[in-house]
Formats: structure tokens, C-alpha cells, sequence
């Protein structure tokens, strides 16, 4: 049996983060009412006119110039005609002829060490709508809210050899426009939505098989499998002497195979002339170089300068620059007590754990983003000890109380005033005078049951070394 090959491209469509959709001012936001964010424009109702977001070309080129692509200084949108239920203007409105950006690259990190995968282009498009299948009524209903919702779609070249350069190539998609802020690329609510295409050949060889496309998979994890599953079946196909088909298949996760749904199309089936409505775009040096200057720091040189200039350790600095979320977090953190690697211990060890506990995602995880920062301080302060501490940042991320506040109206404040902490420490000792007599005879390992006696009797609010202090001067005073 001859060993192959798996080559892979991939198409990646991610709605922008615009306020309103590329040609018309309806709302963009997810999770709308059916059909409420919907116009005679995006509705494709007769004789409407586009009219061009400019936002969504500054998107597009922040996007572009982030992946190393040439930005194309004259651009124009193109007509996609095909006919499906929901898309009610019968054509998609794209770029075929002149994409805003092309020939870029992207350099990826998996266990054989670094590769760099190429784009092939980026262009702008408007979505189409969705379909809603109702189990119970056997029905199919059309919810047009995400008709017209700005999308780029960035077409890599046919570089990838594996489910892990897919899975290292779509995080660092993911983490660039992320940190861009021109995509939530939220998979799970579609605004990040991956087309495989697979083929196989046998190693050695360098012409391409057919390929088949998997549409529209939901997760990394299911991209993945896919890519397994169809790798297999393709090979079976060939092995057994039988013929791939160029084809749109379904992937099943349930199942855990991809399904035919249609025969492949090419360009020429959808008939692509340029739209008439819109005029071509035109880019100038100038507007190129505000758009770089207006560039935010993205993951790599973040991840850097937390190691060289605040001392974290790599390790810390991977993790928190791999989410936007963490890193707005540790900044203002930071900012706040002083203390990088502090804050950078509290976001490993607590906050994390807090979330994984909630079973939230992270990027829906919502509180004020100060709150940790306060914590830390209250605890180096002495306000409060650790535990208390981390109950306090518990109910902050539970509730987004604000931390201060919180900690006095429910007396969590720490005792550390000897006058204070005496006479509960004496009743302590009054009542374990075993454990007393043991440490005056010699037996020191008593001494910690006492601490830890006397700080729950103190409810855990004490401060520990005053604690340690106290008990100390008592039991020297019973000599």
C-alpha cells in the first residue's frame, strides 16, 4: 500500500466587528429577534441602492496588512449569482476580479517546529442569511438578520499537510483579528466559520488529487476530525481502486463523518460580472499609512515585551497574550497593584480556575476589568489576607461587585490589631490546654495546630503574622 498525503486549503469567512452591515445601516449585533435587523437594502428588495461602510475597508486592510498581504490599490466589488433560499437579492455581492488583499503569509507554530502558510487573497463580501430546520414541524424557516453582515474571507494557498498546521494556522487567524479588533471570531455564533478543502496524493508526487470541500465547520476540535475522517475515506476511495469527486460534503459531528450534499462549483458557475451599484475603491498611499500607524501591538510583540520588560516568565506571557481577554485583564491589573508578575500569579492560579469552574467561555466571561488589581492591593495593603482574597475575586467574577465595597459591608476585613486579636487567642488557649502543656514540654509541631486554631477563631480574617506574633508573646509569657 502506497503512503499519502493529505493537502489542504482552507477558506476562512469572518464577519467583521462593524456596528451596522457593509451596505446599509442595520444592526450587525448576534442573538436579534428573526428577521428584525433586516431593510429594503440587505432584503434585497427592487430598485434599492448600496452604499459602501468604510469601516469595513479599513477592516479589511488592518486585516491584510497584520498577514503580510499586498493591499490592492484599485479594488472592486463583483457580482456572485446563485440562487438559494436565503439569499433574497439571488446574488451575493464580492470581490472575484480585483480582492483588497493578496499574496500574503503567515508563519505557524506546531511539534515539527515553524512553517509559514501563504494567502492567496483576502476580499470583502456580504453574508447571507441563515436557515432554521424545525425538527418538530418538519419545516425550514429563513431568518435574514445576517444578510448583508460585513465577512472577509481569507483563501490560504494549498499549504497545509496536517489537522495540526490547520489548528495552529486558524488560532493564529483567530488571535491576529482578535487583538485587531476587527472580528470576535466567535465559532460558536458563526462569526468565524472554516471551508476545508482535501485531497490526497501519494507521498513523492507533487500533483494535486480532486478535492473534495467540507463546509462550515463549528469548532477547532470538529475541524480537525473532519480532516482525519476524510483523509481516511479518500484514501479507502483511491486504495480500492474507486474515483474522488470534486464535491461540497457535510460534516456530521454527532455522527462523526462528512455526508455528499452537491457537486462542487466553479467560478464560472456562478456567473460573476462586476456590480454595477458600486463604485471601484480606490486606496492611496496615504490611507495605507494611517491605517499602519493605527495598528495595535499585536500577540508576538505583546508576548515579547511582557518577558523583556516586565520579567514574566514565557510560560506566564504565552498563556495570557493567547486571549484579549487576558490581557486587558493583566494589564489594567498591573497598572493597578504595581506588580506584574503578581498580577500574572493571581490570573494563572485564581482567575482561571474561578472561570473553568463557571464553565463560561472566557471571551463571555464580564466584569470590571479593575477588580483584580483592587484585590491584589487589598491583600498587599493588609487589608484582607490571600483566602479572602480569593473568595472576594470569586464573587467579582459571580456577581462584578467592586471589591472594596464587597469586603466592608461583610466585615471581611482583616484584624490585625494586637488589642483585638488577645483575648480571642487566650480563649484559644484556655480551651486546648493539652496542645499548651505539649508545646511548653517540648513539642513544637503543636505550635501550628494553635495557629491554625486561633485563625479559625478569628473566623479567617486575621492577619496571619500577628497571629504568629501574639500566640508567640502568650505562650513565652506561660513559661
Amino acid at each position: 500500500m502506497a503512503d499519502y498525503e493529505m493537502v489542504i486549503g482552507l477558506e476562512v469567512h469572518c464577519e467583521l466587528s462593524t456596528k451596522s452591515k457593509i451596505f446599509c445601516g442595520c444592526s450587525t449585533k448576534f442573538g436579534g429577534a428573526p428577521n428584525t435587523h433586516v431593510c429594503e437594502i440587505c432584503s434585497g428588495m427592487p430598485g434599492t441602492l448600496p452604499t459602501l461602510n468604510k469601516s469595513v475597508v479599513e477592516f479589511a486592510v488592518k486585516a491584510g496588512t497584520a498577514l503580510n498581504c499586498e493591499i490592492t490599490r484599485n479594488n472592486k466589488f463583483d457580482r456572485k449569482n446563485y440562487f438559494y433560499p436565503d439569499l433574497p437579492k439571488a446574488y451575493q455581492v464580492s470581490q472575484l476580479y480585483f480582492p483588497i488583499c493578496r499574496n500574503g503569509r503567515v508563519e505557524i507554530k506546531t511539534s515539527k517546529g515553524t512553517k509559514y502558510i501563504g494567502i492567496h487573497e483576502i476580499h470583502m463580501e456580504e453574508d447571507a442569511g441563515k436557515l432554521v430546520h424545525d425538527p418538530y414541524t418538519d419545516k425550514t424557516m429563513v431568518d435574514y438578520n445576517r444578510c448583508g453582515v460585513p465577512l472577509i474571507e481569507i483563501v490560504s494557498e494549498p499549504d497545509f499537510r496536517s489537522a495540526e498546521e490547520v489548528t495552529a494556522y486558524l488560532e493564529k487567524l483567530r488571535d491576529t483579528l482578535q487583538y485587531l479588533g476587527v472580528s470576535d471570531c466567535k465559532m460558536q455564533e458563526g462569526s468565524m466559520r472554516a471551508d476545508v478543502n482535501l485531497s490526497v496524493r501519494p507521498v513523492g508526487t507533487t500533483e494535486f488529487g480532486t478535492r473534495t470541500e467540507m463546509k462550515n465547520i463549528a469548532s477547532l476540535k470538529a475541524i480537525a476530525r473532519a480532516i482525519e475522517y476524510e483523509f481516511e475515506r479518500q484514501v479507502d476511495t483511491v486504495e480500492a481502486g474507486g474515483r474522488i469527486i470534486q464535491e461540497t460534503r457535510r460534516w456530521d459531528d454527532t455522527k462523526e463523518m462528512t455526508y455528499s450534499m452537491r457537486s462542487k462549483e466553479n467560478a464560472q458557475d456562478y456567473k460573476y460580472f462586476p456590480e454595477p451599484d458600486l463604485m471601484p475603491i480606490v486606496i492611496s498611499e496615504e490611507y495605507l499609512n494611517k491605517v499602519r500607524e493605527e495598528m495595535p501591538e499585536l500577540a508576538e510583540a505583546k508576548k515579547e515585551r511582557y518577558i523583556s520588560q516586565l520579567g514574566l516568565p514565557e510560560y506566564d506571557a504565552d498563556i495570557i497574550t493567547g486571549s484579549t481577554t487576558l490581557v486587558k485583564i493583566f494589564e489594567k491589573t498591573a497598572d493597578i497593584c504595581g506588580n506584574p508578575k503578581e498580577a500574572s500569579n493571581w490570573i494563572l492560579t485564581d482567575l482561571l480556575k474561578i472561570i473553568n469552574d463557571s464553565g463560561k467561555p472566557l471571551d463571555e466571561v464580564s466584569f470590571r476589568t479593575e477588580s483584580l488589581g483592587e484585590i491584589i492591593k487589598l491583600v498587599s495593603d493588609g487589608k484582607i489576607n490571600r483566602k479572602t482574597g480569593k473568595q472576594v475575586l470569586a464573587k467579582a467574577v459571580e456577581e462584578d461587585i467592586i471589591p472594596e465595597e464587597y469586603v466592608k459591608a461583610n466585615g471581611l476585613a482583616q484584624v490585625s490589631d494586637a488589642g483585638a486579636i488577645e483575648p480571642v487567642i487566650k480563649e484559644v488557649l484556655g480551651s486546648n490546654e493539652k496542645a499548651v502543656n505539649e508545646y511548653l514540654g517540648g513539642a513544637e509541631k503543636n505550635f501550628q495546630f494553635l495557629i491554625g486554631q486561633s485563625m479559625r477563631a478569628l473566623k479567617g480574617k486575621a492577619d496571619p503574622q500577628s497571629v504568629r506574633t501574639v500566640l508567640q508573646k502568650l505562650l513565652d509569657e506561660m513559661r
